[in-house]
């Protein structure tokens, strides 16, 4: 059976508790898998490096808040994971109280800090004398007013699922269309098989000098690699260092990008973080001078010169 395909997946543990957008975007990867909430996301990515399950769902980057860095940093460091999958949720926001509580009078309002930046206009307009308070994730936030801790929570539609609350508005968001991307996460093994349509990921301590960044940028521009995200994450205990992930079109088994992946490999250290299909419309378009055909050609006749079949 083919571990990366669908039917592979027993069990995906994935940003919990119940109720949050990442429980919507494992849902929407795997239908029939079960599905194991977890207090974080380096919680999630533990339980499959222990082989507790057989994927991890979690949040890798927003159109409005930009880069996860825990998912960025757990990717970085312990045994490595790759992302075999993705999904791109639209954000838009339920705000839930308890059924006894009066929209009017509210005094508190939780959630994610990264859910309380996309709503923050919005509840300066509906709920202004409202103090806002992060927790650890927007489900969280929905169990602690069961809890009495909080008058209200902004969570993802799904959580009305779970927890006895009122829901007191709908399709709440400051950004119309903002979206979240989510992977999911493997231990390293078989890969999808490349479509054409496909993202690689990996991150990469680059030297702490005058252009190192730009040299590993070239090694992209010049196979005609069109880069998707570049983000920084320092370095722990190692003040002023910073390791660079970066996203960009096309697939490992693609000859222009494993020979770029090579390349970047001769400069520095570079984790390979995963190639899979695309959950957006982004499609690798190279010009015709680094086209897949150029590369395997280039290479053959490499091959013939060393052979002494041709010059």
């Amino acid at each position: 059976m083919d571990p990366t395909a669908p039917r592979a997946l027993r069990r995906i543990a994935y940003f919990g508790p119940q109720g949050t957008f990442t429980e919507q975007a494992a849902r929407q990867l795997h239908a029939t898998a079960e599905l194991m909430p977890c207090e974080t996301i380096r919680a999630a990515m533990t339980a499959v490096r222990k082989g507790d399950t057989d994927a991890a769902c979690v949040p890798v980057e927003n159109s409005v808040e930009g880069p996860v860095s825990a998912t960025l940093d757990g990717l970085a460091e312990d045994d490595p994971l790759v992302a075999v999958a993705e999904a791109l949720l639209p954000i838009r926001f339920s705000m839930l109280a308890h059924p006894d509580t009066d929209p009017g009078a509210l005094r508190t309002v939780a959630s994610h800090p990264h859910a309380l930046a996309q709503v923050q206009r919005w509840l300066e307009h509906h709920f202004p004398d409202a103090e806002h308070i992060a927790a650890s994730s927007t489900a969280a936030a929905a169990v602690g007013v069961t809890q009495g801790q909080y008058d209200a929570a902004v969570t993802a539609p799904v959580a009305a699922e779970h927890y006895p609350l009122k829901v007191i508005a709908t399709d709440v968001a400051d950004v119309p269309d903002a979206r979240t991307r989510f992977l999911l996460l493997r231990r390293p093994g078989a890969l999808p098989e490349p479509t054409g349509h496909d993202r690689t990921s990996v991150v990469a301590a680059a030297e702490n000098r005058t252009g190192a960044l730009s040299e590993l940028l070239t090694e992209l521009a010049i196979r005609g690699i069109n880069l998707t995200r570049l983000d920084a994450r320092p370095i722990r205990g190692s003040f002023g260092r910073y390791r660079f992930y970066f996203d960009f079109e096309g697939h490992v088994a693609e000859p222009r990008v494993g020979d770029a992946l090579a390349a970047l490999r001769r400069r520095c250290d570079v984790r390979f973080l995963g190639s899979h299909p695309r959950a957006d419309d982004g499609a690798a378009s190279p010009s015709a001078a680094a086209s897949n055909d150029v590369f395997v050609h280039a290479a053959e006749w490499v091959e013939s010169i060393r052979r002494g079949e041709s010059a």
